[in-house]
Parts: structure tokens; sequence; C-alpha cells
């Protein structure tokens, strides 16, 4: 199948790449491998953004809701709204698995989860991928026990258990309040700084920090995890060494791109910041048509791109692409 441009990734960075493609005329599809804004759909259920709706708008179509921060589920309901109004051209359950430089220009193998593959052909190829699919992995035993999970939920299932939350930043003490306040058994939150990241949103610290202070959530600061066994952990810092009791190990230590891909195409990558490489102002990497867009574009500086800034990456990719058929 041959189009002007495909787009891997139906986030929000993915559907504004399209709409941005749309408009300057080119026939766009996008591919991906999960639901739409497959991320965010993980995200946990209760979750509200830290941001306002407007900054999660795309495509010109107002984010309405009634709260000055917005919900997942909002944000499920406006996204789908926004594919069905600029009509774009979506395909789900399509893992991309490799792109390939050809003379008439890039092919895209893409396979869904029954085993059927497909091949795309276009002049352009947009990588808006993102980074949540892949969590960073502590590389210790236990970690692919079932109990052991790299995202949070729903607080409910932690009522009467002991959990065991790994990270110092946002996630981390979410879900660690959350469990608290769901009932949980005990909750302990291990960090390997010496103090929770300065990262934590300004309404969140105080609660954490009143929380470890009365009790409620056990911090061990200075500290990691060695091993995660059924129903406990090893646990060193500066105690020493401990097994504490954990029926639920939530390792929220992060999320890292996924560079393979571009890599495999071709693309340069920096070893140290998985950033590839690519013009910052058309966001074409080094493979002639073969462009980033959102987070995927900062490599594990992720802190730098967020949906409120990498909506705009498409409109750049299309005024270059634009640019080019003119010429």
């Amino acid at each position: 199948m041959s189009h002007d441009a495909l787009v891997v990734g139906a986030g929000p960075a993915g559907l504004a790449a399209a709409i941005a493609l749309k408009q300057a005329g080119l026939q766009a599809l996008v591919l991906e491998k999960g639901v739409l804004v497959n991320s965010i759909f993980h995200f946990p259920t209760q979750m509200t953004f830290f941001t306002t709706p407007d900054l999660l708008e795309i495509g010109g179509l107002p984010f309405v809701t009634p709260y000055e921060k917005p919900t997942r589920v909002e944000a499920l309901r406006y996204y789908r709204r926004v594919v069905e109004t600029h009509g774009l051209a979506v395909e789900l359950d399509r893992e991309v698995t490799a792109i390939r430089t050809q003379p008439e220009g890039l092919r895209v193998t893409a396979r869904s989860q029954r085993g059927e593959t497909a091949h795309y052909r276009a002049p352009a190829v947009v990588m808006a991928t993102g980074y949540y699919d892949h969590p960073n992995r502590l590389g210790i035993p236990g970690e692919e026990l079932p109990h052991v999970s790299h995202y949070y939920g729903d607080p409910h299932a932690l009522w009467r258990r002991h959990v065991l939350v790994v990270g110092g930043k946002n996630s981390a003490a979410i879900a660690a309040l959350e469990a608290f306040r769901a009932g949980a058994a005990s909750v302990t939150l291990v960090h390997r700084g010496e103090r929770f990241s300065d990262s934590i949103k300004y309404w969140i610290r105080p609660d954490l920090e009143n929380r470890v202070q009365e009790g409620s959530i056990a911090a061990r600061l200075r500290s990691r995890v060695l091993e995660i066994r059924p129903g406990s952990a090893v646990v060193e810092g500066p105690e020493g060494r401990c097994e504490l009791p954990a029926d639920v190990v939530l390792l929220l230590t992060g999320y890292r791109p996924d560079v393979e891909l571009l890599r495999a195409a071709g693309v340069s990558v920096d070893p140290q910041t998985l950033a590839p490489r690519h013009d910052p102002q058309t966001f074409e990497t080094d493979v002639p048509g073969l462009f980033v867009a959102g987070s995927l574009s900062a490599g594990l500086m992720t802190n730098r791109i967020f949906i409120e800034t990498g909506r705009f990456h498409g409109e750049a990719i299309a005024r270059a692409l634009r640019a080019r058929r003119a010429s």
C-alpha cells in the first residue's frame, strides 16, 4: 500500500502530525500497535493530568471539561473525537517491525497480534512512538514475578496488601499516597536518592512528606531493591540489608524510548542520550524522508518534550514536506 506519508504511533504527537499532513494536502496513514492513544489508555484509571485542557488540544479542536485539570477518561474521549472530526486514517494493531530505504521511498513492515504481516510504502515516515511502552528495568532477580509491575493502575487492588513502591518522582509519590488511602496493609517507598525528586508537583510533595513523617508511609531513602521474592523484597540501605513484606511491587523508575527501529533504518542515535540525530527545524533524521515527532525526538531527556510541545512537531514536518513537493 502506498501513501504520501506514514505516521507510526497514534498518540497525541502522532495524531497532531497526521492532522498537519492532511491539512498540507498529503495522504497520511497512522499505524498504531495498540489502541488509540495507547499510552494514555494505560495510565492509571483515575489519573488527572497535571496540565490544563487547552495545552492538550490538537487540530484546533477545543478540549471541553468542567474541571481545571482534565482526567484520563476525558482525554480518551477527546482524542477519539479528534480522529473522527478530522477523518484521520488510523490502523490499529499494527506494530511496525522494520523500516527500509528503497529507491522509490521508504518501505514499512507491520505485524498484527495474530501474526499477519502488512507492507506499506511512502516517501515520508514520521516516528511518534513515545517512550511509555518501555520501562527502565532494574535487572534484579524476581523482576518478572507476577506481582511485580512497572505500571500503576487502580488503587482498589492494593487494599489490605503490603505494597512496595520503587521510585522518587511523581508516579511513585502518587502510587504510594493512593495505596495508603485505599487501605493497603503497609506502604513502603524505596528511593535511591537522598531525598525525593524536586520534580514532584508542589501540591503532592507536602502530602507525601506529611504521610512519611506520621509513619503512614515508610520511606527508605538512599536504598535499593536487590531481589524480589514471592511475598517479599530484599532492600539494602543505610541501615543495612533487610527483607520487607511485599504482596505488590510497583517499579515506577521511569521509561525510555525504543530507538532500535531507527537504528536499524540507519538513523544515527546518540549512545548516551538515545536522541536520534535530526534537524531541529524540520525533525528529519539523517535518513532522508524519516522524521521523528514528540518525546522520541528527545531520547532519554523525556522531561524536555511533553504533549504540550510535541503536538507542534507535525506542523514543522508538514511544512518541510510541502516545500519539498513544491520544489
